[in-house]
């Protein structure tokens, strides 16, 4: 039975629900250059499985390289929420810490995501 878990920035601008089929699953860290400085773990949903609730007009969007993948922060307190995988462009990948009763530091098992081969693999030679 799918479960709809809250979510929220640190300061409450932007809040978001996420709809797990199978709880928190894939929990993962990525090795791109973006995400190894914001240390997140994530999670992903489909694209559907993911809704802002309250201050998308407060989401800042931050994009690079090919501007596939979409990197979504609060723009009042900063923090990642969300983004839409530049691996799978059906999915959001969330931030698992943004979500309601999380622990993050309580969590095991988290994978390593190798978006650093991905990126580089979309670069043009030099």
């Amino acid at each position: 039975m799918a479960q709809i878990k809250q979510g929220a920035c640190h300061c409450g601008a932007v809040t978001f629900e996420v709809t797990l089929e199978n709880g928190l699953q894939n929990l993962r860290r990525c090795n791109c250059s973006l995400c190894r400085r914001k240390g997140s773990i994530i999670s992903s949903v489909p694209l559907a499985g993911l809704k802002i609730t309250q201050g998308e007009d407060k989401l800042s969007l931050y994009q690079w390289n090919t501007k596939t993948a979409k990197h979504y922060f609060c723009s009042i307190c900063g923090i990642y929420t969300h983004h839409q995988r530049r691996s799978n462009p059906n999915e959001f990948g969330f931030n698992v810490a943004c979500i309601e009763g999380v622990d993050p530091f309580a969590l095991e098992n988290i994978g390593i995501g190798d978006g650093a081969s991905q990126a580089l693999l979309s670069q043009a030679p030099l």
